[in-house]
């Protein structure tokens, strides 16, 4: 039987931080992928935002990672030429009731260390963007875009020429521990291979690779949740010039209907915030027009029905369903749970993009422990 040192189940861009990551130090690592190719589902059906890290709860894995993950991608960007822009974000309450709500956010986002935050005025906001419909705002200099597809394939390739095996259209069919590893199966091929770390970055699917390994999914809260999200885009050019949003969810279910530029100047808004039973495609319906063209004239002036243009949509893994309260992200080896070597990745939704290069570094760390 072939064996290898590390297995990590999932390309998506986590997937793929973590094997650049550990193809500097170790050796025999495969990256199974049931797609055809990277990045295929959630890394690639996204705002492509990278975030400043104010929403998430002081001292959770998103806020902490976040955070630190921002600050490692833009110099990713930096030294490997990858294209990014600082745009800036405007959090903006449309009516003096949701300004206390900012000031809460300021504060968070203060305990977070994410720096540079400032509560701006009605005044200063239009100054910036006449458009934009606010009483107030919070203004986030640092927040930007980023091409996710350029991020990932740097991180592909950067794994590859270190050695890394990528083994695509290979779905995870059996995770049964032996004494000194674990055996994987692939459907596909009716193969099987022996890894003695497994590194389950899943996306979509991790509840189910957990379970694969014997883990009691629902007694521990690793059961996922779909929740779509569609996006709109504007015909028109952009009346605006940086990210908008709107005040977002109490739980942060999702961040209401915001509005996101590409790297082109291309104007979009969304996501919304759909749970689904479970993911069947990724359509966006036109039906939809109305609602978010009533979501997006709350915040910016002067925009057309009729431009709204149905676009693309992606979904969630969370962990936290309809009206429960927010999750963090579940990163964590599982020896308590008698798989010594199983590192599970479970619920890791927005910021999960920004976050990735830190969730690297923060599973580097695990391998090493387990390679002492």
């Amino acid at each position: 039987m072939d064996e290898t040192t590390i297995t990590i189940i999932g390309a998506g861009i986590v997937g793929l931080a973590i094997a650049a990551e550990l193809a500097q130090t170790y050796e025999n690592i495969v990256v199974v992928e049931k797609q055809d190719s990277f990045g295929r589902e959630t890394s690639s059906r996204n705002s492509e935002v990278i975030h400043a890290g104010i929403y998430y709860p002081p001292g959770s894995l998103k806020a902490n990672l976040c955070v630190a993950g921002a600050e490692q991608m833009y110099h990713l960007c930096e030294c490997q030429a990858i294209p990014y822009k600082k745009s800036g974000k405007l959090i903006v309450a449309s009516n003096p009731s949701e300004i206390p709500t900012l000031e809460a956010f300021l504060k968070t986002g203060k305990r977070n260390n994410v720096k540079n935050l400032v509560m701006l005025g009605k005044r200063d906001v239009m100054a910036k963007e006449p458009r934009v419909i606010a009483e107030a705002a919070l203004y986030s200099p640092d927040t930007g875009i980023i091409d996710s597809h350029a991020v990932m394939k740097y991180y592909h390739n950067s794994a590859e020429a270190h050695g890394v095996l990528f083994s695509f259209n290979s779905e995870v069919n059996k995770l049964t521990k032996e004494h000194d590893g674990y055996i994987l199966g692939i459907k596909q091929e009716n193969y099987e291979f022996k890894s003695k770390i497994v590194i389950n970055c899943a996306g979509l699917s991790s509840d189910s690779i957990a379970d694969l390994a014997g883990i009691d999914v629902p007694r521990y809260g690793y059961t996922l949740k779909y929740c779509k999200g569609s996006y709109f885009s504007y015909a028109k050019p952009s009346p605006v010039n940086m990210l908008v949003y709107p005040v977002p969810h109490g739980a942060l279910v999702g961040l209401g209907v915001h509005a996101t530029l590409d790297l082109g100047g291309r104007l979009r808004f969304g996501p919304d915030a759909e749970y689904i039973d479970r993911v069947l495609d990724y359509k966006v319906t036109a039906n939809k027009r109305e609602s978010f063209y009533q979501g997006a004239t709350k915040i910016i002036s002067g925009l057309e029905q009729e431009d709204f243009i149905p676009d693309m949509s992606g979904i969630r893994p969370k962990l936290q369903g309809p009206s429960e309260a927010v999750r963090d992200f579940i990163i964590r080896e599982e020896s308590d749970k008698g798989l010594p070597g199983l590192i599970n990745l479970i619920g890791i939704e927005s910021p999960g993009l920004t976050a990735a290069p830190a969730i690297a570094t923060m599973v580097a760390g695990m391998v090493k422990e387990l390679a002492e």
